[in-house]
């Protein structure tokens, strides 16, 4: 099997029969040119992977034919071929594109069959790097975002129109209603799209692992750091770095993340060197920012110097009309990964979906179709295939508020608020962070009411 197709061109025959006949020993598609002109012929007419071509020719030199090549095609990979002492030319060759260059005569030609190999590494690398930046933005287009509803029409609209900005974006809105879906979606709709997205999640980090997750660290810097690690800035570089479950950020990283804001360089933990970062920087939360502010826990500086452009992403109990159509892109997917053959929902279980509060908002009814596809024994979803809690819940009236009972309001709300922890750790199996998200409030928030209620055991 082929690994590759190679044009060789050399005009002198005897070195043009050496190196086709060695290259298609090693198992390459070759083809072989004595002159540039009809070596452009050929790439014009058949796929090529790489160039070989030597630099002094009676047509054309070397050069031009690098430069016309990427005219036809910028990823063929060529290696030029001079003759000793042209490391100047070999220079000019690399500025204009060429992957290496060798020096004739080539007589080592396991350096060469290595060369080669590394240049179709690369090649493929570039390819299979574009088409999976092409299956991102794709993905991660606006077309992701299944919305039927007035209130995400108007997300969509100022996602559209902050996208190319260069200005830091807040999103806000409960756990599981897609911030990161929509922090991507405007990664790829913006003129860094080429760059990397970084993404870090806050409350998943202590405070000494966050600071070195940020803003990375050196040797030495403390117990375990064996070698240098570069931080999220540093990889999101001329990209965009998503930050979420802002709220969670200790005061001191505040700092520290205020200081990047607005000078665009720091040190790296335990380090003295400044590093110079071009980041566009989405932040998201589920926090009450404003509330936290009151309470001296979010510096106001790092909240208006964030929340220059502030996206709310209404939860799904606001937007019902989504979630008809939401419910088909999840049967599609999921009826595709399981090999299942789901046509659609009963009314019943319809009206039971619809009806849902939806405390964990879109992961919540995507973890719950996800489900009621495995557990579905026809080809349409019923009653019996939906989590427990929501069949439970569609039995159950809410609670009223009595007046005459003799209870205040904060005990009423804490009362409640009780009850749903209770029930949500028992619906997680004990999990706090599955508990936490269902809540639709952090882990952290979690553990603060579990030791305010004394409800730990």
């Amino acid at each position: 099997m082929s690994e590759g197709s190679i044009l060789v061109i050399e005009d002198e025959v005897t070195q043009l029969q050496a190196l086709t006949g060695f290259l298609e020993h090693q198992g390459f598609r070759v083809f072989g040119s004595e002159s540039g002109t009809e070596g452009l012929k050929i790439i014009r007419e058949h796929p090529i992977d790489m160039v070989l071509t030597d630099y002094k020719m009676p047509d054309m030199n070397g050069l031009d034919v690098i430069i016309e090549v990427k005219k036809v095609n910028p990823e063929i990979a060529v290696i030029l071929m001079t003759a000793f002492g042209d490391e100047e030319l070999a220079v000019s060759a690399m500025k204009e594109g060429a992957f290496d260059y060798l020096t004739k005569p080539i007589e080592n030609l396991d350096e060469l069959d290595i060369t080669i190999r590394k240049a179709l590494e690369k090649k493929l690398l570039v390819s299979e790097n574009r088409e999976l930046r092409e299956q991102l933005e794709e993905k991660f287009s606006f077309s992701s975002i299944i919305s039927g509803s007035s209130e995400m029409e108007e997300v969509i609209n100022m996602v559209g129109r902050a996208a190319s900005s260069k200005a830091n974006i807040l999103i806000r809105g409960e756990s599981g209603t897609g911030k990161e879906l929509i922090a991507r979606v405007m990664h790829y709709a913006s003129p860094r799209k080429d760059k990397p997205f970084i993404a870090v999640n806050c409350a998943a980090l202590s405070e000494n692992l966050l600071e070195s997750e940020l803003f990375g660290h050196e040797k030495g810097a403390f117990t375990g750091a064996d070698r240098q690690h570069k931080g999220r800035f540093e990889k999101a570089h001329e990209g965009t770095l998503f930050i979420d479950e802002l709220g969670d950020i200790p005061m001191t990283t505040q700092t520290k993340l205020l200081r990047v804001l607005q000078e665009r360089k720091f040190e790296r933990v335990g380090g003295d060197e400044t590093i110079e970062v071009d980041v566009r920087l989405i932040a998201a939360t589920n926090r009450n920012l404003e509330e936290m502010m009151e309470q001296n826990q979010f510096r106001s500086d790092l909240f208006y110097r964030l929340n220059v452009v502030c996206i709310r992403i209404p939860p799904l109990r606001e937007r019902k009309s989504d979630i008809a159509s939401l419910i088909s892109y999840f049967i599609s997917r999921y009826t595709d990964e399981n090999d299942k053959n789901i046509q659609g929902v009963s009314r019943e279980a319809m009206d039971m979906l619809v009806k849902y509060h939806y405390p964990g908002n879109v992961r919540e009814l995507e973890n719950a179709i996800e489900r009621a596809v495995i557990m579905a024994r026809g080809q349409l979803i019923t009653t019996h295939d939906l989590p427990i809690h929501i069949r439970k819940s569609a039995s159950e009236e809410e609670p009223g508020y009595d007046p005459d009972s003799g209870i205040s309001l904060p005990e009423a709300i804490e009362n409640m608020e009780r009850h749903m922890i209770a029930d949500a750790l028992e619906k997680a199996d004990g999990n706090q962070s599955k508990a936490a998200d269902m809540l639709g409030i952090s882990e952290r928030n979690l553990r603060y009411k579990l030791k305010k209620y004394d409800m730990k055991k």
